[in-house]
């Protein structure tokens, strides 16, 4: 196929989608050594400019390029044209009986759409299942920044942000600081929205927002262990429950560094399979900032 390419034939869709999977892995093998040993996750089916983090809690460098003792986040500016190929993500919907009838439902491609959809078998009606939104705080007081343990699971035992589901009749901004009050008896402010990275595999987007304490009172929520408010230097990376916490903290100390908070977007792309709290098998594509 790489033959023809070189000829010039012209190849379909599926056909050019097989050879950059071929390219791909013939140039980044996801099985070598070096990446098994760290555990990154490396998929043939991401552009090769695209980087991974490895487990290092000190250094990020800061245009997300890698340095002698790390590999971060690859920079995609606006000015990119880059093309990023991902292959179709086919959804299965899982809403099992109509919440109208009780009916049961199967799996149909409605007339003009292009997605599988569970439609009821006995009043016809369609079901859309949407990505959830997650809302939180980066909470900053004193160069230090606020992380709950949880005593929940997901992840039980490891440090988070305080951050959750957002409910309806609130903002996002709203979401966020109820949140941070909830998990960690903390009331903030909230300065200006901080990141947005969106998790495709699970269907959650995440809203973080940089804020302050309001007064410098804080304490284990219902959902929290304990609460402790971390210099950049001393984050527990090792301990860290999800990798959008991951990405958060690390884009977070990157601008600490260089002077100047800004406003991130970036895509988490999970490996399947992989836990919550596995901080390590995914890749960040996408990364936006201003």
């Amino acid at each position: 196929m790489i033959r023809y390419l070189q000829l010039g034939v012209s190849l379909s869709p599926l056909q050019k989608w097989k050879t950059h999977l071929l390219v791909s892995s013939l140039l980044v093998p996801s099985t070598s050594s070096a990446a098994s040993h760290l555990g990154l996750f490396s998929p043939p089916l991401l552009p090769l400019n695209r980087r991974y983090y490895r487990h290092h809690p000190l250094q990020m460098s800061s245009s997300f390029s890698p340095s002698n003792h790390d590999s971060d986040i690859a920079s995609s500016s606006s000015s990119s044209s880059s093309t990023i190929l991902t292959p179709p993500m086919v959804h299965k919907p899982k809403t099992k009986f109509c919440q109208s009838c009780g009916g049961q439902t199967k799996l149909v491609v409605p007339e003009g759409e292009e997605k599988l959809r569970a439609v009821c078998t006995l009043c016809n009606k369609i079901y859309y299942e949407n990505p959830k939104m997650v809302v939180g705080c980066l909470v900053e007081h004193n160069n230090k920044v606020l992380l709950c343990r949880r005593k929940i699971e997901p992840s039980y035992g490891l440090w988070t942000l305080p951050a959750g589901y957002m409910e309806l009749g609130e903002s996002a901004a709203e979401g966020a600081a109820r949140e941070t009050l909830e998990e960690a008896c903390a009331e903030v402010e909230v300065v200006s929205p901080f990141a947005q990275l969106d998790i495709p595999l699970i269907g959650q987007s995440y809203i973080i927002f940089h804020a302050k304490l309001k007064k410098p009172h804080f304490s284990p929520g219902p959902e929290s262990l304990e609460c402790a408010l971390f210099d950049l230097h001393d984050i527990p990376y090792d301990s860290l429950a999800f990798s959008s916490v991951y990405v958060t903290l690390k884009m977070y100390a990157d601008d600490i560094k260089n002077g100047k908070i800004k406003f991130h977007y970036c895509t988490i792309n999970k490996r399947p399979g992989a836990s919550p709290s596995d901080t390590q098998s995914f890749a960040v594509c996408n990364h936006l900032c201003m």
